[in-house]
């Protein structure tokens, strides 16, 4: 990767691994925009949906939950749907997986092109995969470090963390199988791959910076 260039570094982690962390530290090294939050809250914003409910949508293997949607968004207004007025009774929208996957690419790329950046998760690796100067990083934790890691930052139970990392694995994994057609688990999609136990995420920061 050159530095000299616009660039982008993504970071995908398992939850528990601590990089959310690793990226926001390493953006302050590089001196660059660090993008995780903006994107949910801009998916927030164009959807009228919460973190957590686009979580949900994501992690579906069906492309659509229309009870969901119907309940959390029935009928939007017509300047949302950029339809004539007369149209607003009779629109319906079904907020889908494919969507919510189409909004963060264009909002993944519109980022990248106002400047080099980091970028936590969001399929960074596959979005990216034809940029010019891309470096992709896969932060990894064993079981116990995750659990230790999502308790204490929670305050979680054992048992409440380790359901917690499940079904975000899980939900995560059907996301990037579907968009991607490969695992996120598949070292090939990076070009640097760490296991977190035993390291701080400034230690973490630190080993990725000095291979860009």
């Amino acid at each position: 990767m050159n530095k000299r260039e616009p660039f982008v570094v993504t970071i995908s982690r398992e939850v528990g691994s601590g990089g959310h962390t690793v990226g926001r530290i390493l953006a302050e090294k590089l001196n660059v925009r660090y993008l995780d939050k903006q994107l949910t809250q801009a998916l927030e914003k164009q959807f009228q949906l919460s973190a957590e409910e686009i979580e949900k949508l994501k992690g579906k293997k069906k492309n659509w939950l229309s009870d969901f949607v119907d309940k959390v968004a029935p009928v939007p207004t017509a300047k949302a749907l950029g339809l004539d007025p007369q149209y607003t009774e009779e629109a319906k929208v079904r907020v889908t997986t494919d969507e919510i996957f189409a909004t963060e690419v264009q909002i993944l790329r519109g980022f990248a092109q106002m400047g080099s950046c980091v970028i936590a998760g969001r399929s960074g690796f596959h979005v990216f995969k034809d940029h010019p100067n891309t470096f992709n990083v896969f932060i990894s934790a064993t079981l116990p470090h995750r659990i230790r890691r999502v308790m204490d930052r929670q305050g979680l139970s054992e048992g409440q963390a380790a359901d917690l990392i499940n079904v975000i694995d899980q939900a995560r994994e059907n996301y990037i199988m579907r968009y991607a057609g490969v695992s996120r688990y598949d070292a090939r999609n990076y070009d640097l791959t760490l296991k977190a136990d035993g390291f701080s995420e400034e230690e973490l920061a630190s080993i990725i910076f000095s291979c860009l």
